[in-house]
């Protein structure tokens, strides 16, 4: 984040970008308001919302709908993409990352596009819009706003199948487990798997329907190039789309199996219970009868042990017999 220039709080990053040059120009953290509209091309500029004066900034220095610079100052989490007055802007969702690793905690990205800029602003760092960065860095392709904001959708179908690939390896290893002679029925790993996956989903399909809406509207309502783009988006993030909800499917039948076979292992051992209970009925039958506080009761003159151990075997014979006879054992 800038703290150099008060004249740009907020700052993470900031691109010129001019059509007919391979590479793109970065703007120093120290440079002014007017540093941004001046030369030629377009600007991609990157802002951090842990800054309290970023929305003042943002409204200075663009030209956006009232509508688009709420959404770059807002929190919200959850996707949306809007067209109003030549601009686009939404929230689009990527993946937070640390320092020194990768996160699978969905972040958000909020945005706004029209012919001449390009705002994203972000709360926590994300995965990536880094790696877009990076590759902006490298060779500037983007030769509209819109081009810079294609990339970036793409840049989260990449990370999402990288993503499906580590969750499917995951989910191999719990099915070995689970089909496997040990039997493993306890996989504290499935449920944020299952968490994950459910999440992801509603995202993707979210996204899809906000692209499709998007890219129904006329050509004059929008920047340049982005119902081309729409389309070109919707297939790739529909294919990714498939491949999250086959992984979600997987995850909710081994669930479904882990629960059968837990069902039945419980089913197991209260047939066994009722086993000893059927057993131990006719013996508990007979102790009572001889420990009633009465009198006048058979062997009571203190020779009865054996004839009544010999009750209690011939009364769980006659329970086993029964049983047997009715199909239980």
């Amino acid at each position: 984040m800038n703290l150099i220039s008060p004249d740009i709080p907020g700052l993470v990053w900031a691109y010129r970008f001019i059509p007919g040059e391979s590479r793109c120009q970065r703007i120093a953290a120290d440079s002014s308001i007017d540093d941004l509209s001046a030369g030629d091309g377009w600007v991609w500029l990157h802002l951090a919302l842990s800054d309290a004066r970023t929305p003042a900034l943002i409204e200075r220095i663009s030209n956006l709908p009232q509508a688009a610079i709420a959404t770059l100052t807002s929190h919200d989490t959850q996707a949306a993409i809007t067209v109003s007055e030549d601009a686009v802007h939404g929230t689009l969702v990527d993946f937070e990352r640390t320092f020194d690793a990768v996160t699978k905690t969905i972040g958000w990205l909020h945005f706004a596009v029209s012919d001449k800029i390009i705002i994203t602003t972000r709360l926590h760092p994300l995965r990536g819009l880094d790696r877009v960065k990076a590759a902006v860095e490298k060779s500037a392709k983007c030769s509209r706003p819109i081009d810079l904001f294609e990339m970036l959708v793409i840049e989260f179908q990449r990370t999402l199948i990288s993503l499906v690939l580590e969750l499917t390896e995951e989910l191999n290893i719990i099915e070995d487990r689970v089909y496997g002679e040990a039997e493993h029925r306890q996989q504290p790993g499935l449920a944020p798997l299952r968490r994950t996956a459910v999440r992801l989903h509603r995202h993707l399909r979210t996204i899809l329907a906000l692209l499709r809406r998007a890219g129904a509207s006329e050509e004059d309502e929008v920047p340049p190039g982005f119902i081309d783009a729409a389309e070109r988006l919707s297939d790739r993030l529909e294919a990714v789309d498939r491949d999250v909800f086959a992984l979600q499917e997987r995850a909710r039948l081994l669930h479904e199996e882990i629960d059968s076979k837990i069902s039945s292992e419980t089913n197991r051992h209260l047939y066994i219970l009722s086993l000893m209970t059927a057993f131990l009925l006719p013996p508990t039958l007979v102790t009572g009868f001889f420990g009633m506080n009465t009198g006048a009761l058979p062997f009571a003159d203190g020779s009865g042990t054996l004839y009544a151990a010999l009750i209690i075997a011939f009364s769980m014979g006659l329970a086993w017999l029964i049983l047997r006879r009715i199909g239980i054992l």
